[in-house]
């Protein structure tokens, strides 16, 4: 007798999807929120809020460094490039000043001079610049103006500048009278500056001022007056008058932020450590 074996196939139900949609959808419908709230403040804020949103987020100088980092007082850059503080006539005017150079003495002499020149430069310049940032840092007080004060270095040397941020400046607005944050700056870095054999050279900077604001002060004026008061707040603190090169003002010819001048960390006042001259050789001249 043959045996019949009948199988039958049951369907089974859907697999289990999971709950992986419903994550997504979460970040979706959030995404969506945090958009639309961002649009409703921004229709919401004024012209001068919006300023001072940009001007807050906008670096206050540049450093010669990429990274950026490093903590207090270190600076920001921008981009690989390096430094960007120096504007283009600071960059003719010191290629001027080494072609003059170049022509006063024998070819072959000058390329040993430049040759040994930028490296011990350099090596000064990082010294200088960790002595400063030492003689700032052993002042908790004024761990909050870090993004007042700006250290690097550059072609004339290093670089110490006092930079107005939006809601926190360096000196009373229109006057050359300095606040009292920055008048301890200075005192904390004097001792230090008068332990280093660079000559320094002052300059005052300051923002063009918006269409239709008024103007704070006469800018050369006034560029020219912050410096000076720089100049003997360090010299009060115990900086000999033989260490001074040069105290100017350049109003707003020199903005930081070319594309913008109107922000805030274009009034500045900088202080420069200039490098060494290089060595004269006994017999350059005969």
């Amino acid at each position: 007798m043959t045996t019949i074996i009948i199988k039958k196939v049951k369907k089974g139900g859907h697999a289990h999807h999971g709950g992986a949609w419903k994550i997504a959808y979460a970040d979706f419908v959030t995404a969506m929120m945090a958009f639309f709230l961002l649009m409703w403040l921004i229709s919401m804020t004024t012209q001068e809020q919006k300023v001072g949103l940009a001007e807050y987020f906008a670096p206050a100088a540049l450093s010669p460094a990429t990274s950026g980092a490093g903590g207090i007082l270190y600076g920001t850059a921008l981009d690989t490039s390096g430094n960007k503080s120096s504007t283009p006539r600071d960059a003719a005017r010191g290629s001027v000043e080494q072609e003059d150079r170049a022509r006063s003495i024998s070819p072959g002499r000058a390329s040993e001079l430049d040759a040994s020149r930028p490296a011990a430069n350099v090596q000064a310049n990082v010294s200088a610049i960790a002595s400063l940032r030492q003689a700032l840092q052993s002042m908790p007080d004024i761990a909050e103006l870090s993004r007042n004060i700006v250290i690097e270095q550059t072609k004339e040397g290093v670089n110490v500048s006092l930079v107005d941020q939006d809601g926190r400046s360096m000196f009373r607005e229109g006057s050359v009278d300095p606040y009292e944050h920055t008048r301890r700056v200075l005192e904390a870095l004097a001792p230090t500056l008068r332990r280093l054999p660079n000559r320094l050279s002052i300059t005052g900077h300051t923002a063009v001022a918006r269409p239709g604001s008024a103007r704070a002060g006469e800018p050369w004026n006034l560029s020219a007056g912050r410096a000076l008061s720089v100049r003997a707040i360090l010299s009060g603190a115990g900086v000999p008058n033989d260490n001074f090169a040069s105290v100017t003002g350049r109003a707003d010819t020199e903005p930081v932020f070319p594309d913008n001048p109107y922000l805030a960390p274009n009034r500045r006042v900088t202080v420069t450590l200039l490098n060494a001259s290089p060595p004269v050789p006994p017999n350059l001249f005969r």
